[in-house]
């Protein structure tokens, strides 16, 4: 019975390298394997690449308040519904579409008074508008409107697309070291044989100086990607016939 025989090559390079858009690449750990078998003699290049991509909140919510004390639940309607109307009139301008918009009306009673608040909670998708739209409402209603602080998060889809993006760069740059490992050792790289992802992470990074406003503030989560990926090797000193 034939044995199996390997041998072994690693290379760890002195530093890492930093990529455009965030992310980074570190030193893979990287081995040529000869596994021998009867009639079939495989030889392997497997490299370890990783990668960080980092990645900005793409939504906000925003909650805009009113509330109005009256002796009957006629005026206080009137009262409050005619700053709600406002409101959502101001938000069709700015072209807000209903669905990023959700109105909640509350009526109470205090001893001889009657007390109704209303809220809207905006989606907001582009900063420049919700900054623009919070400034109107603000100086149109002055003090009968609370318009809250921006509530900044990551929407599923961002979360998605970033996940693929980091798992991506890592096998990019193990592919790109794999080449020049291969071209290190006199081999030709061939096909990927198995690509694997071994680990990933995730944390968010809050910028709370400045109260979470601001572009310059705005939170950040950078997700991490460890992949090994195993090509096939070709020795370029085979003649081909």
């Amino acid at each position: 019975m034939d044995s199996l025989n390997r041998g072994f090559a690693a290379v760890q390079p002195a530093t890492g390298r930093d990529f455009a858009g965030n992310e980074k690449e570190q030193g893979p750990d990287v081995r040529t394997v000869n596994r021998q078998s009867p009639g079939n003699r495989v030889r392997e290049l497997q490299v370890t690449g990783t990668a960080e991509v980092c990645c900005p909140a793409d939504r906000a919510s925003v909650r805009v308040s009113v509330g109005s004390i009256k002796e009957s639940v006629t005026e206080v309607t009137s009262s409050v519904s005619r700053r709600l109307e406002y409101i959502l009139q101001s938000l069709r301008q700015h072209g807000i579409s209903e669905t990023d918009a959700s109105v909640r009306r509350f009526l109470s009673r205090e001893e001889d008074l009657y007390r109704m608040d209303a809220e809207v909670v905006v989606t907001f998708s582009d900063f420049e508008k919700m900054e623009q739209l919070c400034s109107v409402l603000l100086e149109k209603l002055d003090k009968s409107v609370c318009v809250g602080t921006p509530q900044f998060y990551h929407s599923a889809e961002c979360l998605g697309q970033l996940r693929k993006r980091v798992c991506v760069s890592a096998v990019e740059n193990a592919q790109q070291k794999a080449r020049e490992i291969s071209q290190l050792l006199g081999q030709s790289l061939g096909n990927p044989v198995l690509v694997r992802e071994d680990e990933t992470r995730e944390w968010r990074n809050e910028d709370v100086e400045n109260g979470g406003r601001g572009h310059s503030a705005l939170p950040t989560i950078t997700a991490s990607s460890r992949v090994s990926v195993y090509f096939s090797l070709k020795d370029r000193s085979r003649k081909k016939f």
